[in-house]
């Protein structure tokens, strides 16, 4: 057997019994899979360790606090952090491989382009492609925002771009979607407050209608017909509903 590659991979779950084995036989190249769990009820830990994984069991308080813990409790200083609705394509792994096998990389961190998909459809407009996020670091010079929702990576590292695609199956279809996008505004009206944020009604029909107009026209999410259509609609949907409901809230 090939010596594996002296990279830890990071999955958070929560109930993901029916997609964490795909996201497994992705990594099987990487000498180090830790699962870490907040709580689930179904089987997503059995998997997960038949498969080889060590799993660790935390609930989860806020994202970025929980992301960070969980990579303080790898072996390895290169860490690639995963969903367990992503998927490594080969021609992605075998570009990890070289990276690290090649002495020190030039980059301490790096973007990995992203194909993002509801259900089986690749949304390739809209800013959704190729959305490039970063998933491979050095755990030194890396943390998130601990924040409860969307948390923005910190680093002050100039960072590199790899080349091949992240498979992320974001949405397994449009009600999950909604649902998802449901659970984000709440949350999203929550970090306003606790910021001590101000959104007045002009601000929020602003973020609404400019969130729309970027998605299907300047991003061109038209290309991706009536998908894209909705895409964009749900996503200036998503800042009026944040808006709703920190109205409430504040009442």
């Amino acid at each position: 057997m090939a010596d594996k590659s002296p990279l830890s991979v990071v999955i958070l779950t929560k109930n993901e019994a029916a997609r964490i084995a795909a996201c497994l036989d992705t990594v099987q190249w990487a000498d180090d899979v830790l699962v870490v769990d907040d709580e689930s009820t179904d089987e997503t830990i059995r998997v997960a360790e038949s498969l080889g994984a060590r799993v660790l069991r935390r609930k989860m308080d806020v994202e970025g606090r929980h992301r960070n813990w969980a990579y303080a409790q790898t072996p390895h200083e290169w860490v690639l952090s995963l969903d367990a609705d992503e998927r490594v394509t080969p021609e992605l792994a075998q570009e990890l491989q070289r990276l690290l096998s090649q002495g020190e990389p030039p980059y301490e961190t790096y973007a990995i382009p992203r194909r993002n998909y509801i259900g089986d459809r690749w949304i390739r407009h809209g800013g959704w492609y190729p959305s490039a996020q970063l998933k491979l670091f050095k755990k030194s010079v890396f943390r998130w925002e601990e924040t409860t929702v969307h948390p923005r990576a910190i680093s002050d590292r100039a960072w590199g771009v790899l080349q091949h695609d992240l498979l992320h199956y974001s949405y397994r279809d449009r009600d999950d979607f909604v649902r998802k996008q449901d659970r984000h505004t709440t949350l999203e009206a929550q970090k306003w407050l606790m910021d001590g944020r101000r959104v007045t009604l002009g601000k929020a029909l602003w973020r609404t209608l400019d969130r729309f107009v970027r998605s299907y026209v300047l991003k061109q999410g038209f290309r991706d017909g009536g998908m894209g259509l909705w895409v964009a609609w749900m996503g200036g949907k998503y800042q009026w509903s944040s808006y709703v409901k920190y109205v409430r809230a504040r009442r």
